[in-house]
């Protein structure tokens, strides 16, 4: 039956099954001792090795990714509405059909997992000239790219429309709480977005070393100025900038060839691209939260830490430039919002 079936996969993928087999030398054999156990699999092993590859590789991952990038679909929606999309994902999660897990709207997902495996079902699908089927897929991953651009563009448009040497703290950098691993963070695609704009980034995450930040933030990939060089001369397309109105235009690049000195020790400019610099002139690493908010004019949470929930808001607020603003990307102060908004935050 059915529910048999769920039962048989659910036991089938738990991580103690996994482990269990990290002794056997490859799929094919996987499949051969558990064939017999799991109805979703075919019995003939050809195609058991088939199923079990989709399952485990690409299929089920990108399914969740595909839930993360519907719900953050539907936040854009309700922005535009006026609606709170956490009630629409509450209630949309009380259907037994579709559950609650992954509703959760945000920045967009990060980690080593997510993209790489919906990029590796639209190469499949690519490959078998299934281009509709490819497309699909490609636009979970353009979704979460969307909605990483759309944030920065609301604290872009939120500080007057310009963040020009403007400080802005970021509080996390990994990509989920609770690790240091900053693969793929939805952080690292923020900030780049910010630096873009000349804004000075102070950046704090209780986990993540210092030299792993400046190394993410001076990785090649992500914005249009990183197809620059260290003089400042660009190449390239506007393709990555962000989709605001055509009066956005960067003119500097003059302030990324010059250097600073962070308060936790200088940063030194690596000889290379254009984001190397960039990263010697616009970030700080702060080793406390407070500090990394002293002075700024926006604060933005990117990754949630439960620890960003105990901070004494009221305490930053006062050394924070006036008007001040929070950026929640992670929805972590849903709770202090009313507080937040007596204290004087925008």
């Amino acid at each position: 039956t059915s529910v048999a079936k769920r039962h048989l996969l659910k036991e089938f993928i738990n991580r103690k099954k996994i482990n269990d087999f990290r002794s056997i030398p490859g799929l094919k054999e996987v499949v051969e001792s558990c064939r017999g156990k799991n109805l979703f699999f075919s019995t003939n092993i050809d195609d058991a090795i088939k199923e079990a590859d989709l399952v485990f590789i690409s299929t089920a991952n990108a399914f969740l990714a595909q839930r993360i990038s519907s719900i953050n679909s539907i936040s854009a929606l309700c922005e535009a509405t006026g609606a709170d999309v956490e009630e629409v994902a509450t209630a949309i999660g009380m259907d037994q059909r579709i559950g609650n897990k992954f509703l959760k709207a945000s920045v967009g997902f990060g980690g080593s997992c997510f993209q790489k495996d919906v990029l590796n079902l639209v190469y499949l699908c690519e490959a078998l000239n299934l281009p509709e089927v490819a497309r699909y897929w490609q636009q979970v991953i353009d979704m979460n790219d969307y909605q990483r651009r759309r944030f920065a563009s609301r604290i872009i448009d939120s500080l007057f429309n310009t963040v020009t040497d403007k400080k802005i703290a970021i509080l996390g950098f990994a990509f989920k709480k609770d690790t240091g691993d900053t693969r793929e963070s939805s952080s690292i695609y923020i900030s780049k977005y910010l630096m873009d704009e000349g804004a000075h980034l102070h950046i704090y995450d209780p986990k993540v070393p210092r030299e792993q930040i400046v190394v993410d933030l001076s990785h090649p990939g992500v914005s249009k100025d990183d197809q620059g060089d260290a003089s400042g001369t660009r190449r390239g397309d506007d393709s990555r900038r962000l989709p605001v109105t055509p009066t956005r235009i960067s003119t500097r690049p003059s302030h990324l060839c010059q250097t600073l000195s962070s308060p936790c020790g200088p940063i030194a400019p690596p000889p290379g691209p254009l984001w190397a610099v960039a990263v010697a002139r616009l970030v700080t690493i702060s080793e406390d939260p407070y500090e990394a908010c002293d002075g700024a004019h926006a604060v933005v949470i990117c990754t949630e830490w439960d620890v960003f929930k105990e901070l004494d808001y009221e305490r930053i607020h006062k050394k924070m430039l006036k008007p001040a603003f929070i950026f929640d990307g992670r929805r972590v102060l849903d709770g202090l919002h009313n507080e937040l908004q007596t204290i004087g935050f925008q």
